[in-house]
């Protein structure tokens, strides 16, 4: 084994979360200082170490009240007396799981967490914790109410920022809608994601790094193809696209591009983007040529993808999942019945809401009786180089521009929404260079999106020289996704799509969802085209059998969904469906540590360590090992340089009781891994590779796959 890089570099400071709170870019976790994995430490031994991390530059100490229990928050606490150490640090310490008959449980109602935290504060002798975690999370609480005591405990300046340790990422939007999140909390790194893309979702942009570049709000980060286990497996196919796109002269994502481009005059994608630089490298993929035989080729990379497109609580809205119930069932107020009353009103908000001054304030600036539509000036932008050629969508007579742009990215999902004069510039600069359709969605926003390419349409002749998409049938109600397809829902929505857009016409008008409530023949979208409110019709992630339906009562001329080079399950059913009617397509310590634990240590009984799993799992150390002697680090520097190269924003706590594990701890900081030493670590452990789960089945239900609360409407305060 190599000698370890000692802690002779200087710890940076990284932020977490969006609210102001900054710590040393590696923290210390302070657990196994008291009972947990072994009996306690010395003290004093246990106070000098954590004011040697302090004079080191490690900052960020990790506590909770179950260590011990309360014994470890004490000793911290004594640690932090004296000589201005309080305001040197930053410390987290936790609620919520306890101890009681020698059985562990579970809580966060509200007075179980005011008391934890006011015993937390005695504990630590502090006035205020900085970060204060759920410590896992109590599926009996809706998580709205837990946050809500916390949101109330900040307010009183007895704790700065919120934290939680193994949350659904479902729970985290939940809480963080309360109030900001900071921090998260979990044992491996676990990234949720998810969006439409003919690039993989961005993957073949950036291949596995393109986790790291995502801002906290990008919902891609839900996707189950962007978790550990995964996204090493993936990013092999990201390496292969990328050698053969240096092959050929181009990017990788202008390669995916080229690779759909070539599926047919009758395909057309819309690769989302915002900045410019971006939208002509992907115009530029027109004139990348392929062969049948470097098609093949391409295909041949991707036909092992690991992981669904979709997380689990979006897998039912997906063409697999979208059959509606037959035309014989209809009648005008079976949603309702089957929905439930609490829709109704909904309803009537959503259709009220569409003609008010509200939704007309993004397009329409007034002034006294009059209303004086907003008119930015075009900038000027150098045109893309290749010439963009133009495709027929359906029989009924669309032709748009052999690529689209897909607007979505620019006011929602992505993160926050982008500069609107650089997004209507964006418009207008991909509109000169011959990208003509425009793909947005009333949910996008929701609203923002349709108002700002409202705006982008208002300069000169831009509107006649654009063919216009955009969508109904998903919306947010109280924080929830709901899809509607009743005729008085459809009907609303068109209206409140033309007047945001501020046009007459959309040129096509796509159903997002389909509702499995509503037959899909119910003919209101008919009824909007014969009165000239639209154009042609579409539909997003539905069956072979719903389009077939769907066609049988009016021409469908485009279907909107995800293909690329790693989802290509469409191509069996959907895209010869579509081809045979002539609709176009659209996409958007090793195993000696065992040896040496002690008899009471928890370690002990975790799957990974046991026999039947250990001696394959030491296969993995080896090699780590091996590597970390070819880098001139231990092994556990190794594992550390991995997790702090995973971004800005990531900040590991290993947890240790002797000074000089501490230092070479803070050694990992000076420990440098190129793209291909990453990806060779990852190849290392892999899902498939590691073996046994993470707890043992005790604990099964404590972490973040199985962390779901009840809706809040089940609560009553008691």
């Amino acid at each position: 084994m190599a000698a370890a890089a000692m802690a002779t570099v200087a710890v940076p400071r990284v932020k977490l979360g969006s609210q102001g709170m900054e710590v040393s870019a590696q923290g210390l976790g302070c657990m196994g200082m008291c009972p947990a994995f072994e009996p306690p430490k010395p003290e004093a031994d246990m106070v000098a170490l954590i004011r040697h991390a302090i004079a080191a530059g490690v900052t960020f100490f990790d506590t909770s009240d179950l260590y011990g229990p309360h014994t470890n928050e004490v000793l911290l606490g004594k640690a932090l007396q004296g000589g201005g150490v309080r305001d040197r640090v930053e410390l987290a310490t936790k609620f919520g799981k306890f101890f009681a008959g020698g059985k562990p449980g579970i809580r966060g109602d509200p007075a179980y967490v005011r008391a934890a935290c006011e015993g937390s504060l005695r504990r630590l002798g502090v006035d205020c914790i900085d970060l204060y975690y759920q410590h896992r999370v109590d599926k009996k609480v809706p998580i709205e109410v837990t946050i809500g005591e916390l949101k109330k405990l900040v307010e009183e300046g007895k704790i700065r920022y919120i934290g939680l340790c193994e949350a659904s990422a479902s729970t985290i939007r939940r809480a963080h809608a309360v109030h900001p999140i900071t921090a998260v909390q979990l044992e491996e790194l676990g990234i949720g994601i998810v969006a439409y893309s003919p690039l993989g979702k961005g993957f073949f942009s950036s291949g596995a790094k393109l986790v790291d570049s995502l801002p906290d709000h990008d919902f891609r980060k839900l996707i189950p193809r962007f978790q550990p286990g995964n996204i090493e497996k993936n990013a092999e196919i990201f390496e292969r696209v990328n050698e053969m796109a240096a092959r050929k002269g181009c990017t990788p994502s202008q390669l995916a591009l080229a690779w759909i481009h070539h599926q047919g005059r009758d395909v057309c994608p819309i690769p989302g983007t915002t900045k410019i630089e971006n939208f002509n490298q992907n115009v530029a993929a027109l004139s990348v040529k392929l062969t049948p035989a470097e098609m093949a080729e391409l295909e041949s990379y991707a036909s092992n993808v690991h992981g669904d497109r979709y997380p689990l609580m979006m897998a039912n809205t997906t063409w697999q999942d979208s059959e509606t119930p037959p035309l014989s069932s209809w009648k005008s107020d079976s949603w309702f019945k089957i929905a439930g009353s609490k829709w109704k009103s909904v309803a009537q908000d959503f259709i009220r809401s569409v003609s008010s001054d509200a939704l007309l304030a993004p397009v329409l600036l007034h002034r006294g009786n009059r209303s004086i539509r907003f008119r930015p000036a075009m900038a000027p932008a150098a045109p893309a180089t290749a010439a963009v050629r133009r495709v027929k969508l359906g029989s009924q007579g669309l032709e748009v521009s052999a690529q689209g742009l897909g607007c979505m990215g620019m006011s929602a999902f992505h993160g926050p929404s982008k500069p609107e004069a650089d997004m209507v510039a964006l418009i207008h600069h991909a509109v000169a260079a011959g990208v003509t359709l425009l793909d947005t969605a009333d949910i996008y926003g929701p609203h923002a999106n349709e108002a700002l390419l409202g705006k982008a349409l208002q300069v000169g002749s831009v509107r006649d020289n654009v063919a216009l998409a955009t969508k109904f049938g998903k919306f947010l109600a109280d924080g929830k996704v709901g899809i509607r397809g009743d005729p008085a829902y459809v009907r609303a929505a068109c209206e409140g799509s033309l007047q945001r857009l501020g046009v007459d016409c959309i040129d096509l008008y796509y159903q997002h969802r389909v509702d499995k409530k509503v037959p899909i023949e119910i003919d209101e979208l008919k009824k909007l085209v014969e009165e000239g409110k639209v154009k042609y019709i579409g539909l997003c992630e539905a069956s072979a059998s719903t389009i077939r339906r769907a066609h049988a009562v009016h021409p469908i001329n485009a279907v909107q969904l995800e293909w690329s080079l790693w989802s290509r399950d469409v191509e069996e059913d959907i895209i010869p469906t579509c081809r045979e009617l002539g609709i176009g397509i659209f996409f958007s310590g090793g195993a000696k540590l065992v040896d040496s634990l002690p008899d009471h240590d928890f370690r002990k009984h975790i799957p990974r360590f046991q026999q039947e799993n250990l001696e394959k799992n030491a296969e993995i150390f080896e090699r780590v090992n091996a590597m970390a002697a070819r880098k001139g680090c231990t092994p556990s520097q190794l594992a550390l340089a991995w997790v702090h190269h995973q971004g800005s924003d990531v900040c590991p706590i290993p947890g240790t009781t002797k000074i000089e594990n501490l230092n070479q701890n803070i050694g990992a900081l000076s420990v440098k891994l190129t793209p291909e030493e990453m990806a060779e670590l990852e190849s290392y452990a892999s899902t498939d590779d590691v073996r046994g789960d993470r707890y043992p089945q005790a604990m099964a239900n404590t972490t973040w796959q199985n962390s779901e609360t009840p809706p809040l409407s089940s609560w009553k305060a008691q």
